[in-house]
């Protein structure tokens, strides 16, 4: 028996010793290593893909030559021969070539990087151009930074973006100066498509590769966009290779949440990928009574039968339920250390649920080798359903025409709405040499429709009673008759006040007795066709973009009714820009563009609201520097810009009409940008940006709240962020990483309301953010500690009665197992 266990580990051994093998490096021109290429033999129908520095290994192969290839996309096929002796393992070394006519120009395929630097972008251009050669400031987070930071939503990594900043909790921010906002049909993209999105809820990230923003007016290709910029989230998509992760994140709040990524070929011939991200949340957020359960489901295709035609398929589900959060009311002296930041007003039979849908079918098609068809269709829609209790926008009034500052005039809304977007995009994109004159022209249509579907409408209960059996928001000391009066002469509430010295505000309200009125969302549809032209030029060190765009706005009042009213809006875009290179590494760049932005439907269709309006119109100058350093490794962008807008919409204060806007005459956003992304080393990761930002009103109609060289609403001028990240490779605490951040924004004013002693002043802040990260093989633990001195700051707010605080000292634990 002992000879024959002898024998069997004599020749296990001799075999696991007799393999022949083959291992190397797989590099760019940069020394850079490159992750996810394929390494294969074909005559053996073996390969494997590299690690993340670039390193792979083939076992069992027979002695004798042997091709082997080298792939990646954007990237020359690397072909070299190799003699393979018995019992060895050969070496064998990879340099590719970068070669931009491989680049894809729609984004089908998942991105090449991973780091927090992003080389490639398609949202500038509607085509794959380097970002360094973008006439244009173009911020970015990548899903490396999202999974570091352990970011769930859009507004955890704004942050990481210069000029941006929260104005609410909602999806909500500014950038530059000017709002950009949910429930529009401007400004929020999905791989370059407008979809719609809810307000109140922030935008959920699990399944995006990155979020990037182009700075300043994207009209010139988008159509309406607001004049501070666009945001365009990137899905994950479809890779060639089999990769598969899952992480379980818990923490602070009693939040939980669990992701899931697969990928890889559906067929042998990899002609079909697929790509899965489930996502789920369940928290309670640090704010009284509010929660979230989001659940999203986003499965993804790719069909590449050949090398001139690519297929993809996308769609991306997401349900959330949870509470409208108005925000922290605090006394009406104006102190906001008053009450606690983690006190709403909602009560606990409240409910906000909302579904959003997004499917997008994208297909290229190369005609010839300079001459490619890319088409896109978007279906996006997006359903509410609202129950809350929410401030009257004032304190309790009394009497006497003053007000008790302890307590809060309440209403209630109830409310259910439907949208529905359609985006359909075509474009070509034609390479065409006059000699040392390289053209890629870029010529499209777009045809874009939002619709409000029937049967959008709400419940009010306002405030007050009156006698004629209504009820209303205000209380008129001069018309106190009007009014159903208590014993004492105060008027009597249709629902109850918010008690702010009292801890049992939150509990379940009867709303049997409440008085209600009916508000109809009249159904409403804007179409908008849109052609445009693009040709960015490169001769030797010059670049130059020149674009024009024509679109046609046509808004259907009342749509579907007798009273149906066409209001129709057109503009003509332009958009200039230039790029020199300097050096290998850096680039000189300016830009001349402008925007276009027609009032919402929601506007016009108001009555009450004093139009038509004019429509928005803006315009950009900019100049700045991008460069590379590290050896390309990290991406730094200055910007200098000058923006202005004219046309917005305030609230024109009247008493009498809380509906009714006003047109202020100019507003204007100067300022300098710096960012910064990538590594200095390859295992130390930085991203840092700050904004110098001077948005202020440079005309204003006096009978509204704008008073000439106000900052703007929620408009720091100072923000500054830090993050960064360092993983020992080697010795004895191989493995082992940490990360530190630092968050600072500026003081900023609140927002434009009906009453100027209600606007505040939100105090400046700065959060001091660490990580501890710990990966063993395909294992990875991490702990994320935010706030961690546990500073009370507001992330921005409207009035006394609606102010964002932001969140405590938290901390969030996640492990990570990648197979």
């Amino acid at each position: 028996m002992k000879i024959i266990t002898l024998t069997t580990a004599f020749l296990l051994s001799f075999y696991a010793f007799s393999q022949s093998g083959l291992k190397g490096k797989v590099t760019d021109e940069q020394d850079q290593p490159i992750f996810g290429a394929a390494v294969y033999i074909s005559a053996l129908e073996q390969g494997t893909t590299t690690d993340y520095n670039g390193f792979y290994e083939l076992k069992d192969i027979p002695q004798g030559k042997h091709t082997v290839k080298v792939s990646f996309i954007g990237y020359t096929v690397g072909n070299k021969t190799i003699e393979i002796s018995k019992n060895t393992t050969t070496s064998l070394d990879f340099v590719l070539e970068e070669n931009s006519t491989q680049l894809q120009e729609v984004e089908i395929i998942g991105r090449k990087e991973r780091g927090y630097k992003n080389t490639n972008s398609f949202i500038a251009t509607k085509s794959a151009t380097k970002l360094i050669d973008v006439p244009q400031s173009v911020g970015y987070v990548t899903k490396e930074v999202i999974l570091d930071q352990a970011a769930f939503t859009i507004n955890d990594v704004v942050k990481n973006i210069s000029g941006i900043n929260q104005f609410s909790f909602y999806n909500d921010l500014t950038i530059r100066g000017f709002r950009v906002q949910g429930q529009q049909n401007s400004s929020m993209l999905l791989n370059g498509s407008r979809m719609m999105t809810s307000f109140w809820s922030q935008q959920l990230i699990p399944h995006i590769e990155r979020v990037e923003v182009i700075k300043g007016p994207a009209s010139a290709l988008f159509g309406n966009s607001s004049p501070g910029g666009t945001i365009n989230s990137v899905t994950k998509k479809p890779l060639k290779e089999q990769k598969q992760s899952i992480s379980a994140s818990m923490g602070s709040f009693n939040t939980f949440r669990l992701l899931t990524d697969f990928t890889g070929p559906m067929t042998k011939d990899k002609k079909l990928l697929y790509r899965l991200n489930l996502g789920y949340e369940n928290t309670d957020g640090f704010r009284d009574l509010q929660f979230g359960k989001n659940i999203v489901l986003a499965p993804s295709f790719s069909f590449i039968p050949n090398d001139k035609t690519r297929l993809n398929f996308d769609i991306v589900y997401q349900d959330s339920k949870g509470r409208l959060d108005r925000g922290q009311a605090v006394f009406g002296d104006g102190d906001l250390y008053s009450t606690p930041i983690t006190r709403s007003l909602s009560a606990s039979n409240d409910y906000l649920n909302e579904q959003n849908l997004n499917i997008t079918l994208s297909f290229q098609h190369k005609l010839t080798d300079n001459l490619s068809l890319n088409s896109t269709y978007l279906n996006s829609s997006y359903d509410e359903d609202l129950l809350e209790h929410r401030t009257a926008n004032n304190f309790a009034a009394l009497g006497d025409g003053t007000l008790d500052i302890s307590k809060v005039a309440m209403r209630v809304f109830v409310r259910k709405r439907s949208w529905n977007n359609q985006n359909f995009s075509n474009y070509l994109n034609y390479d065409l040499d006059f000699g040392d004159i390289k053209n890629k022209l870029l010529m499209g249509y777009d045809y874009f429709q939002q619709e409000l579907e029937p049967g959008g409408s709400q419940l009010e209960a306002n405030a007050y009673l009156l006698t004629n059996g209504n009820s209303t928001n205000s209380f008129n000391v001069a018309n106190k008759d009007n009014y159903v009066l208590d014993a004492d002469g105060n008027p009597v509430t249709n629902v109850a006040h918010f008690d702010l010295t009292s801890t049992n505000g939150n509990g379940m309200r009867d709303m049997s007795n409440y008085v209600y009125g009916v508000r109809h969302y009249t159904p409403y549809k804007q179409v908008n066709h849109g052609i445009y032209i693009q040709n960015q030029f490169s001769y030797k060190k010059f670049n130059l973009l020149v674009g024009l765009r024509r679109d046609d706005f046509t808004d259907y009042l009342n749509y579907n009714t007798e009273d149906e009213e066409k209001v129709k809006q057109n503009a003509f875009i332009p958009r200039i820009g230039a790029v020199y290179k300097a050096t290998p590494n850096i680039n000189v760049y300016s830009t001349w563009v402008q925007g276009y932005q027609p009032q919402t439907a929601t506007d016009i269709n108001n009555p009450e609201a004093g139009g038509p309006f004019d429509p928005l119109e803006s315009e950009l100058f900019e100049v700045g520097v991008k460069t590379e350093w590290f050896q390309k490794r990290l991406g730094v962008t200055l910007a200098f810009y000058d923006l202005t807008q004219q046309g917005a919409l305030y609230s024109a204060n009247d008493s009498s009409n809380a509906d009714l806007l006003k047109q202020i005459g100019e507003e204007k956003s100067k300022g300098i940008e710096i960012d910064a992304y990538g590594k200095i080393l390859p295992n130390w990761s930085l991203v840092v940006n700050y904004a110098f930002n001077h948005a202020y009103f440079t005309e204003a109609d006096e009978t509204t709240l704008a008073i000439f060289g106000d900052q703007k609403p929620n408009a720091p001028k100072n923000t500054f962020n830090f993050w960064t990240k360092y993983m020992i490779n080697k010795g004895n605490l191989n493995g082992l990483g940490f990360g530190l951040g630092y968050d600072y924004v500026g003081e900023r004013n609140g927002s434009i309301v009906r009453s100027p002693e209600l606007i505040p002043v939100f105090p400046s802040y700065g959060l001091v953010n660490t990580v501890l990260y710990y990966s063993v093989d395909k294992f990875q633990i991490q702990l994320n500690f935010n706030n961690i001195f546990d500073q009370t700051h507001w992330v921005g707010g409207y009035d006394f009665l609606r102010a964002f605080p932001g969140k405590p000292r938290n901390i969030m634990a996640t492990v990570s197992y990648t197979f």
